[in-house]
């Protein structure tokens, strides 16, 4: 028994240790995302091209995970940190209903756009094999950066990711008189 209970918190360091801080970001070159097709709470139904001509952050989640629990709050700082700046924050609950989603934001208000994911469709295509995984994806919709694991989006290196994609950005076409 104390064996057992030994290398059960063994296993629950190794997986703390690898979840407290992400990886680091693997860089792409540009390539066209897999198709997304959503529906948020509302029932609307949601595709990439909705976000069109801002950078995106796609954060694959769910409401069960610890990590990704632990991320929602940065992620909703970023939002704030960002605002009025051409960046969207879009969670895509994976495998959740929507009562399991709503639950989980009756307490914490995120104020970005949550997609559900019930069936699982979306995570399969987009190659997610571990919660949570977000892609950066350029103006063009492209994904230039993913991040298998949580990060704290409102600082570090998650931060200076999103700064460099937005200075990526071309300047807004000055009007004339």
């Amino acid at each position: 028994m104390q064996v057992r209970r030994i290398l059960t918190g063994l296993a629950v360091g190794l997986l703390w240790i690898a979840g407290a801080g992400a990886a680091g970001f693997e860089t792409r070159a540009a390539s066209p995302a897999p198709e997304l097709r959503a529906p948020d709470l509302a029932g609307a139904s949601r595709t990439l091209a909705d976000y069109r001509g801002k950078v995106v952050l796609l954060n694959f989640w769910a409401t069960w995970c610890p990590p990704c629990q632990r991320e929602m709050p940065s992620l909703a700082r970023l939002r704030a940190k960002m605002a009025g700046r051409p960046l969207e924050v879009v969670a895509i609950s994976s495998a959740e209903t929507p009562e399991e989603v709503n639950a989980y934001l009756s307490k914490m208000k995120l104020g970005f756009p949550v997609l559900l994911d019930t069936d699982g469709s979306n995570t399969r295509r987009w190659k997610v094999f571990a919660l949570p995984t977000t892609f950066v994806l350029d103006a063009g919709g492209r994904v230039r950066h993913v991040l298998t694991g949580p990060a704290e989006w409102d600082e570090g290196e998650a931060l200076a990711v999103v700064e460099s994609m937005l200075a990526k950005l071309p300047e807004p076409a000055k009007q004339t008189k």
